[in-house]
Parts: C-alpha cells; structure tokens; sequence
C-alpha cells in the first residue's frame, strides 16, 4: 500500500457479510482504491490516492445503496449517554413482532386454540409483523435488487412476503377462509390442496426470530466498543497545570508537550510524562494489571491514566492527545476490531455466491414438485422450506461476534491483539523465541548474593558499602545501594567520596575509610581477598554475574553479587508455553555463561547467546528456514526488527514504543505469563470461529435438501435457523468466561 493515505468510514444500512462485499466491491472498482469494510464493525478502511477524497467515496457507498460518514472524534461521555437510534428502532421493531407473532404461532401450532374465526385473527396480527416490523428486510432487499444483486436479506423479504400472500390467497380465494377451518400441526409436509393452509404463522415467526437475532448481535457490536470505551474514560478530565508557579486548572486536552502540572494525591495523572518533582506511589492497575503501587521519585516516566497513591508529583508532559500510551492501547483495541481474518474473507465470499445458488434450488424445488404432479400447496410449502432454512444468519454472525469478544476479553486482561489476522498465525506457530534482558529478567541489576569476610557482619558489610555506593550513579552502584537500604535501612552520608574511574568508588563511611570495586582497587591499598572471597568471585563470574569487592581499615571484607535477576513469574511463563507445545529458545547479546544460567532457572534448554542486536532477525530467519513457525516475545528498540521478522510478534508493553509498534500482539503487563495467555486466547478464538463456521455450513447443506424433499415443516425450518444463529452468538460470549493464566489462583479458574 505504500504511504497511500488511510481513510476511515462509517457505514450504515448493512445487513448482513454480502453487504460488506457489496460496498468493497464498489469501491475497489475506483482506480488506485483498495478498501476493506467490516460488517462486525460498520466501518471502512479505504487507502486512496491523494486527491480522492472522503465525499467521493462517500457518494460511491450511497451508489451501493448505503450510508457513509466521517468518523467523529471518540468521545466515551456522548457515546454513552446518545442512545443508538437504530438500536432502538430494532428494539421497538422486536417487541412489536414478539408481542403480535406468538399468539399467531400459538393457534397454528396448538389446535386448541383455533376457535371459529382464528385465521382472521391471525391475518390481523401477522400483517403489521411482515409488513412494519420486517420492514428492514424488505428495503434491504429491494436496494439489492435494484443494484443486480441477492444478499440474505432477499432470501427472508422472498420467504416472508411468499408465505404471506399465499396465506392471503388460501383465505380470499380458497377455503381457508371458511368458519372452524382447522390447521393441525405436522412435523412434515403432506400434499394437499394449497387453498386450505395458511402460513401466517411462518412469515410473523421467522420475523419475530430474525429480529431477534439481528437485535443481539447490534447490541453485541455496540458493546464490543466497551473495552475501546473503558481505556479511553481511564483518562484525567482535567489537569493542574503550573503556569509561572501559579497552578490553573485547564481540561487536559489543551496540555502541551513541555507543560508542568501538578498530581495531588487519589487523582489521575492527566498524561505520559516525566516526575520532575516530589516522591509518591502510582497504582497502574487500571492500565497494566499490575496489582501493587509502583513507586516513583524525581526523573521517573509516568503513564496518563494512572493514579497518584501517595505523595504529591510535579510532572513534565513528554506526549499529549494521541501521542499517549492510554490513547496507543485504545486505538490498538479499535484496529484489532477493524481487520478480516482469512476466515472471515472465506465466510464472505461464500455468502457472496450462496444467495443465488439458494434462489435456484428453491425455484428448481418449486419446479420439481409441480412437475411431478404434486399440488401447488406443497411444492410451494417446500419452497418456502428451502427459502427460509438457508438463510445463513448464522454464516454472518460466524466470524464477526468471535473476534469482538475474543479481543475485547483479551483487552481486558492486557492482551492487545492488533488485528485479527494474528490469530491465524498462532494456530501453527511451533517455536517461541524469548529475549532475556527485560522479557525473562527484570532488566535491572539487582543484589543476588551477599558474601561476608570473617568477623564481618552481613549488616555491616551492607550499611558501609550501601552508603559508598548511594553516592554513585553507577547502574552496579545503584544496584547495591537500592538493596543495602531494603535489607539494612537508611544508609549513612559518605564523606570525601571519590569515583576511581573504572576500578571502583572510595570514602570515609562512620569513621571508616571504605573501598568498593574490583579486586585491582583494593590491591593497591594492599587489601588482598583470602581464599573464600576470591572464590566467592571466580564462582558469581562463572554464572556471568557482576561482583565486586568491598574492604575498609585496610582488609577486604566481603564480596557483594550484582545480576540482571529473573522476573519470579518467568519459570511458570516457559512451563506454560511448552504445554500449548511451543519451544522456547533464549535469545540475548549477553555472554553465553549468564544466558545459559539464566535458561537453566527458567526450563530453556536452547540457547542462543552473544547475538548483535542486528543480528536478532538473522537468527529468527534462520529459525524459519528450519522450518520453524516461529514467535518472537521482546521489549527492547533492538528487539523490533526481529518482532516484525518473526511469523507472531510479541511485545511487553513495559517496552519501547518501536517494539510495540513492531509487534502483532501487546502484552500490557510485564509478565511473560501474558504471552501463553494471549496465543492461548488467539487460539481459542479461531478455534470458536471456525466451530461457528462449521456450524452454519453444515447446518445448511443438511438442512436444504431435507427442505427440497418436503421433510422440513417451513415453521420448524424458521425455528431451527434462528437457533443456529442463536447457537453461534452464545458460542462466542463463551470467550467471555476466558480465564488467564497470570491471575487465576484456583485450577477451576483457569481455562
């Protein structure tokens, strides 16, 4: 598509998967157009040439017998308090029908309710049903066949309006008409003389089912918005902004970039920004999941939508409106709803072809069974059948309510699935491959080991070390000082501090005089390790760990283990994609000792170590020339060509924005266990479409021929078709109930 420009469409009128084809076919005939419309959605992706613009394609929709329009800007308050005007229509519509339409299946189908003039009674019911609330079908179909066309929507106005005029003739022509005529219910159809049976109760029946069914699936599609909604009211309204130290309240949609505001304790954080001020805890859970207060302190990002738990921030914004993390996740979650999955585009092109092939057998059934010499009631009857049973409903909802709830479920456990052509690349991948640093391990140095001298105490050795090293900004420093004051409290101010450049730091620490670096720092202050450190520190090298020796009034005292430590939720991750039959492989630029230590704590048996950030897609390519499907799980800038190389991308959503936007699926928490969740979620949603699939095409080429041979009772037949559309939409909320892995805490839980 190259930089062809990106125009969105909503569209209106569409009734069913063969309108959606209608309108791509139509605009795909303007030159240099290629377009995509989403029944599920009602909305288009149009790439045009510079110089088409909106209201060209627009007025080529209203061609096609539809409505086009602008999307207006998302705004989670007017969408929720603006009712859906054609919601309510349907609704008003399905009511009407539910209330006039069961007594009229009541009397025909239980005799003693057929009183002396019930037929006339069930004319006056059944009329305003097929006429007023059957009306959108009817339209539908006369746009279609005025454009040359037959959609699903022509097959229930055909078997309606037959149903009901032949009723009309039985009654004004025939002897249907006469008082106490009865109409027993049969399973199957007899030949007998047409003039005597009316079938009021099909045409008001297959009404009042087919609305219900169009009914739950508008709603559906109305609330699959919810989750695009609930991240977008995430949002601060408004924002203290300091303007020459004096704070004014603004609505956070006219912040810019460089802006500093202030964020009071219990408020939301207004935007993505940088603490330039203040200490506090922020609980992201809304947004990531995570469950416990991150704390956060001066040069610390901070994520818009989150909120301050403890002190009062002063915060620089780095990136406003659509530029946020907030509104990222919230146009992720609209454009996994807005892409076809190759399943979807099968069920489209098969509906595009099946109307007429049913509108042949229908006539060709009519045809047989006249010619055969049965009387018109019955051949009609059978008609009817074919008509009315064919109507794959089912087909159209198929894919479309699958795919919403599974990514709107995936959208609430922090699973941003970008489009739904994803899925089909989790069906077959094989082989998962994990960068270390920041996906498997945390990606900061933490204290691992602490290995005290003889007649050193561990506190000791923590408080004078700890204090020497709080004054560096060493990332090892950093490391040390972070966990000396977790485990011995505050730490001491040094005096005459000293950064040695490259060996080491030294200076004065309660009276002390302390060194802390490599061993070469203290060997020139004639400060030898004895045999225990020294060993101390040949074995956390081995493991590809960072030790570093401390020594103070002229002894070496101890030895203190810095590593990049192991997220504690990565073992069960590893365990958890091997048994979706995945194998995992480690992939990282760090020396193969520390890769291999690090595979051994997790279950990885492959690794692939000392790899050039360059050279990651080198070894996803070669992956796939093994013949490997292969996933790519990273957070880093240098993981992004790999992710976008790879046949399933994931990225840690506590990663960089270029990993993310490489990468097919978002994994909002930095849990490694979300991305079993998320293949075993994209899985299951394929596997609920194409049982949806299956379920409407089996349903109808059994049905049919059942209908042609006369076996299907045209009631039964309308019965039984908005059952398997019923069947399909209750197959996919099934999706609702999934389960992660990363928050169950019962087996019964888990899916």
């Amino acid at each position: 598509m190259g930089t062809t420009p990106v125009i969105e469409l909503e569209i209106g009128g569409m009734t069913c998967a063969s309108c959606a084809m209608r309108i791509e076919k139509k605009l795909n005939k303007l030159d240099g157009v290629t377009a995509t419309v989403n029944y599920a959605t009602e909305k288009a992706q149009v790439h045009a040439p510079d110089g088409l613009d909106a209201e060209t394609l627009i007025a080529e929709v209203a061609k096609a017998g539809y409505t086009a329009s602008l999307p207006a800007a998302p705004d989670a308050d007017a969408d929720e308090e603006r009712p859906d005007a054609e919601l309510v229509a349907l609704r008003q519509r399905l009511i009407g029908s539910i209330v006039l339409a069961v007594p009229v299946i009541a009397m025909a189908m239980v005799p003693a309710l057929q009183f002396e003039y019930w037929q006339w009674a069930s004319l006056t019911l059944a009329a305003p049903v097929v006429l007023w609330a059957a009306w959108p079908f009817h339209k539908a179909a006369w746009t279609n066949l005025r454009h040359g066309a037959a959609t699903m929507d022509t097959l229930v106005s055909l078997g309606t309006l037959s149903a009901f005029a032949w009723s009309l003739y039985a009654l004004f022509f025939g002897t249907a008409g006469e008082p106490g005529m009865t109409h027993p219910f049969e399973l199957t159809v007899s030949p007998t003389d047409g003039a005597a049976n009316i079938y009021f109760e099909v045409a008001a029946g297959v009404t009042m089912f087919l609305l219900a069914g169009r009914y739950f699936e508008k709603r559906s599609k109305r609330q699959a918005g919810a989750a695009l909604r609930a991240l977008l009211e995430l949002g601060a309204k408004d924002v203290a902004v300091l303007r020459d130290g004096v704070e004014t309240r603004i609505p956070t949609a006219e912040l810019t970039v460089g802006d500093e505001f202030v964020v009071r304790p219990g408020e939301k954080i207004a935007t993505d920004g940088v603490v330039v001020g203040g200490t506090s805890a922020v609980d992201a859970s809304m947004l990531t999941g995570e469950s416990v207060p991150v704390e956060v302190a001066v040069g610390d990002a901070v994520t818009g939508g989150t909120v301050n738990a403890g002190g009062r921030l002063v915060v620089r914004a780095t990136r406003v409106g659509g530029d946020t993390q907030l509104a990222q996740m919230a146009k992720l979650v609209e454009d996994a709803q807005s892409g076809k999955a190759e399943v979807q585009r099968l069920a489209d092109r098969v509906a595009g072809v099946f109307v007429p092939i049913v509108i042949a057998i229908a006539v060709g059934t009519l045809g047989a069974w006249l010619g055969a010499g049965f009387p018109a009631a019955a051949a009609f009857t059978a008609a009817v059948a074919v008509l009315i049973i064919a109507c794959p409903c089912a087909l159209g909802l198929a894919t479309p309510t699958a795919l919403l709830v599974g990514t709107g479920r995936g959208a609430q456990l922090g699973v941003l699935i970008k489009g739904p052509e994803v899925l089909e690349s989790t069906r077959r991948v094989d082989t998962v491959v994990l960068d270390k640093t920041g996906t498997v391990t945390t990606g900061t140095m933490t204290l691992v080991d602490v290995v005290t001298g003889a007649g050193v105490s561990r506190a000791e050795l923590l408080r004078l070390a700890g204090a020497l090293e709080a004054a560096s900004e060493h990332p090892i420093a950093r490391a040390i000082a972070r966990g000396a004051a977790e485990e011995a409290g505050p730490l001491p101010d040094p005096e005459d501090f000293a950064n040695v450049e490259g060996t080491g730091v030294q200076g004065i620490v309660d009276g002390h005089a302390v060194l802390v670096g490599r061993e070469s720092l203290l060997a020139e202050w004639s400060q030898h390790l004895d045999d225990e450190l020294a060993g101390a520190m040949a074995h956390a090298r081995a493991q590809g760990r960072t030790a570093v020796a401390v020594g103070w009034d002229g002894a070496a005292r101890g030895v203190l283990v810095v590593a990049d430590r192991v997220k504690p939720t990565s073992r069960e991750a590893v365990d958890q994609l091997k048994a979706l039959g995945l194998t995992p492989v480690l992939l990282t630029g760090d020396n193969r000792a520390v890769a291999e230590q690090i595979a051994a704590e997790v279950g990885i048996d492959r690794v692939v170590a000392e790899v050039l950030p360059q050279d990651k897609v080198a070894v996803v390519r070669d992956l796939q020339g093994e013949g490997k499907v292969v996933a790519m799980v990273g957070d880093g800038v240098n993981d992004a060509a790999a992710l976008a190389q790879a046949d399933l991308g994931l990225a840690m959503g506590t990663g960089t924005d270029v990993a993310i936007e490489a990468a097919d699926i978002t994994l909002v928490r930095g849990d490694l266990r979300s991305a079993a969740d998320a293949i075993r979620l994209s899985r299951r949603t394929l596997g609920t479409i194409k049982v949806n699939l299956f379920w409407a095409f089996a349903y109808n080429v059994a049905a049919i021929p059942l209908a042609a041979l006369g076996l299907l009772n045209p009631m039964l037949a309308g019965a039984a078709m908005a059952f398997s559309s019923v069947f399909v939409v209750g197959n996919s909320l099934r999706l609702r109930s999934f389960a992660s892995h990363a928050v169950s805490t019962t087996p019964e839980q888990r899916d």
